[in-house]
């Protein structure tokens, strides 16, 4: 319905208004000295009253903090409903879990803002400046180095030191020396996975690879090193940490900077401007994390006993009780792991920057600025992580069980039936997954490129619905997984079977497409929480281990996808088949 308006009024609501201000009064007087010459005019320094300093910072802080809030409150206020209503449980310490995921909000945005004023600046001029001052073998060696850097840098690793605590040293004990002594060997092979993807993604962008025959063979590889663990009873314990870690290192560190050496390699080879730029190097980066991870629990099988695992762990804890340093307990730890993960990755991209491009820094200043950032936000994050994330997740993963089974700190529990109560705790999953999956950025940013890659074809929505649903049906069953007992394998077989079935009918853009998507799934809220929850649902029904979620967080969605991508494809030939052909209305004519 129309409303009728008076002119008067359009042109007065249209106008704009002005006010005139004399030259004058902007310019400063003018001053001279004793024979007349103009002084020169000497700018003070501005100064801002606290009120003006607020609201010249309100609008850029206030993105930046809400960007945060998103990932993290939702998921928050879900577990704390869930756990109050459907368990009717009190949240325990739920004022330091609040802290916590404040502290884990805060420090997400100093890191973000602090990796992109600080960090991505070297990544982008590396990028650009060494394919063309360097030759190839250094220009692999450094991004094999930068891939190990960036992986001790990533938010999410943090996650695997939490995950160390719980894991008990009789029931898995090289599970337990992967996550305790050897923990930093542990990331260190996780790092020269993701190198060893950095030199092989560098490498498909200047040769033009396909990444289906790249595909074929890292599973072949990672496939049979599992088979190996498999056929040692000690070492089958580990499969589900192997797999969960190539979702830890596709995070906002990795993929950001290994990518712009990747493109800026091909750009220097005239390769740079495929649609396909850009993709594939988190499908690599997800697989060879893997198998390090195979490769040195298979060492540690083939060189130490269970029994000394053991021996040792019982004397490292009676050494534990006597009164630790302030570096060695949380605060303290979260701090020193913070520093530890950023600053050897800007000495190194300091030094390649110096010694070996011979670059000028530009903007030291910012730079400088925006590594203080990352550092601080790395700090709070850490600290966040301990009290709020991790300590979320291990509290209701451990009370989820009493909706089917009996538990000690659960009275009147099992709460429902057992059918029921094992329904439960799969929607609770599926649900988790699926709102942690379409609240990531990264996908949102994923979902317009392929939108604007097939030209409409494959929308937005359908990706972004498909990688949620893929997700959530892959923890759900990962939660199955643990309560049943059947070892991971069983899911993981199968499903990659499926992956590489669907991958050879798949054309090259959707394969692309649908390996890299499983990569944006697992965000630094995602993982730690989905980590967390999951060993503590498997210490509630004494499962051996609590891992093997992310994995199946991993595989799923790229299944869902491939499956989009050929209904896609099919309907775009029946459309093109059902069109009539020009040539009859042409000699119609």
């Amino acid at each position: 319905m129309t409303e009728k308006i008076r002119f008067g009024d359009y042109v007065h609501e249209v106008s704009a208004y002005q006010y005139e201000i004399s030259y004058n009064d902007l310019a400063p007087k003018v001053e001279t000295d004793a024979s007349g010459e103009i002084l020169p005019v000497k700018q003070g320094k501005l100064t801002l009253k606290p009120s003006e300093i607020f609201h010249v910072l309100k609008p850029y802080l206030s993105v930046r903090f809400m960007d945060q809030i998103r990932a993290v409150f939702p998921l928050a206020v879900y577990l704390f409903l869930f756990q109050i209503i459907v368990l009717r449980q009190a949240v325990q310490d739920s004022w330091e879990i609040t802290g916590g995921l404040f502290a884990v909000i805060i420090g997400l945005m100093l890191f973000m803002e602090g990796l992109t004023l600080g960090l991505m600046p070297f990544g982008e001029t590396i990028g650009k400046r060494l394919p063309v001052k360097s030759p190839m073998p250094v220009v692999l060696g450094i991004a094999f180095l930068l891939g190990v850097c960036v992986t001790f840098a990533e938010p999410a690793i943090g996650a695997l030191q939490q995950a160390g605590k719980i894991v008990d040293v009789n029931k898995a004990p090289y599970l337990f020396a992967l996550l305790n002594e050897w923990a930093g060997v542990l990331v260190l092979m996780v790092g020269a996975g993701v190198g060893i993807a950095a030199i092989l993604g560098t490498m498909r962008f200047l040769r033009g690879w396909s990444l289906k025959p790249m595909i074929y063979l890292a599973l072949t590889a990672t496939i049979s090193l599992s088979v190996a663990a498999m056929l040692n009873p000690d070492l089958r314990t580990v499969l589900g940490l192997a797999w969960d870690c190539g979702a830890v290192t596709t995070g906002p560190v990795t993929v950001p900077l290994v990518l712009s050496l990747g493109i800026g390699v091909a750009s220097s080879g005239g390769k740079g401007e495929s649609s396909l730029s850009g993709f594939g190097i988190v499908t690599l980066a997800s697989l060879f994390p893997i198998m390090g991870v195979l490769i040195l629990s298979l060492y540690l099988g083939a060189t130490i006993t269970p029994e000394s695992i053991i021996a040792g762990a019982a004397g490292a804890s009676a050494a534990a009780e006597a009164t630790p340093q302030w570096y060695e307990v949380s605060p303290g730890v979260d701090v020193v792991l913070g520093v530890r993960a950023i600053v050897p990755l800007v000495i190194f991209l300091f030094l390649v920057m110096k010694v070996v491009l011979r670059e000028k820094i530009r903007n030291g200043g910012m730079i400088a600025y925006g590594i203080v950032l990352a550092v601080l936000g790395m700090c709070t994050f850490n600290v966040g992580l301990t009290y709020g994330l991790a300590a979320l997740g291990a509290q209701s993963g451990g009370l989820i069980p009493a909706a089917f089974v009996q538990l000690g700190a659960v009275e009147g529990s099992p709460l429902y039936s057992y059918g029921l109560g094992i329904g439960i705790a799969f929607i609770f999953a599926w649900i988790l997954g699926f709102g942690a999956t379409l609240a990531e950025p990264a996908l949102n940013a994923l979902g317009t490129t392929v939108q604007n890659l097939t030209n409409g074809a494959f929308k937005k929505s359908m990706l972004m619905y498909s990688v949620s649903f893929g997700v959530a049906f892959g923890i759900g069953l990962g939660v199955i997984k643990l309560i049943f007992g059947f070892h991971l394998a069983f899911l993981l077989v199968p499903f990659y079977i499926l992956g590489v079935i669907l991958t050879i009918f798949s054309t090259e853009e959707f394969v692309n497409v649908a390996w890299d998507s499983a990569g944006v799934t697992t965000g630094p809220v995602t993982v730690p929480l989905v980590l967390a929850m999951g060993l503590g649902f498997g210490n509630a029904v004494n499962a051996v281990e609590g891992f093997g979620i992310l994995s199946m967080a991993s595989i799923c969605p790229i299944c869902a996808v491939l499956t989009m991508g050929l209904i896609v494809q099919a309907k775009a030939k029946k459309a093109k088949a059902s069109s009539p052909s020009p040539e009859p209305a042409a000699a119609a004519a």
